[in-house]
């Protein structure tokens, strides 16, 4: 199991990856809030009682020192989507999984007005590089709701393997969804790995 001290910031072409901080909350609070309708249709609801950390700073802060506390443990690590010092989205390896299984899980959203430029896969390759290369996962998995079509397009323009529908995979909007799974592999990412870097990272 590889353990890193701390969380780096990974550099693609255009856009950064780096853990969110407490300083971000003001750029994080106005993205997240003008992009309310785009984004929390494809989200679960949050627990009866559970604040939001778009309108409450100190629970921001705390799902910040969360986040850190995964990646201490290597269960998840977080990360902002930064164009320079923009932040546009965040993409996430959430239920990192060691011992046989090597897998983790990912998330990603995007701002509205950045979403079809070619962000997101750039993101998604550079934490890909990042989990197999540095971290040493065997397997990735994106799960998406088959009618989330900006999503479906990340996964697409990649070209990874679809494995197929499962049922009512996931409870998104109060609804029992069903998701394809999209996975790719680390013997998928040594083959491929020279292309998406140079089509995706290099400049």
């Amino acid at each position: 199991m590889t353990v890193l001290e701390d969380i780096p910031n990974l550099q693609g072409h255009r856009i950064t990856l780096r853990s969110l901080k407490k300083d971000d909350f003001t750029q994080w609070q106005e993205v997240r809030q003008q992009n309310h309708n785009w984004l929390t249709k494809w989200e679960p609801l949050r627990s009866p009682g559970q604040k939001d950390p778009a309108k409450d700073r100190n629970v921001f802060e705390a799902r910040c020192r969360s986040r850190q506390r995964e990646s201490q443990l290597g269960t998840g690590w977080g990360f902002g989507i930064f164009i320079g010092d923009c932040f546009i989205g965040e993409i996430n390896l959430n239920n990192v999984t060691r011992g046989a299984f090597q897998s983790s899980h990912v998330g990603y959203w995007i701002a509205e007005d950045k979403a079809g430029n070619n962000y997101t896969p750039e993101a998604l390759v550079v934490l890909m590089r990042f989990a197999f290369e540095e971290l040493g996962l065997h397997r990735l998995q994106i799960s998406i709701v088959p009618r989330n079509l900006p999503s479906r397009r990340v996964v697409e323009k990649l070209n990874l393997r679809c494995e197929g529908l499962s049922e009512k995979y996931l409870e998104i909007g109060g609804t029992w969804e069903d998701h394809l799974r999209f996975a790719v592999t680390s013997e998928e990412w040594v083959r491929r790995a020279d292309q998406l870097t140079e089509e995706w990272i290099k400049p």
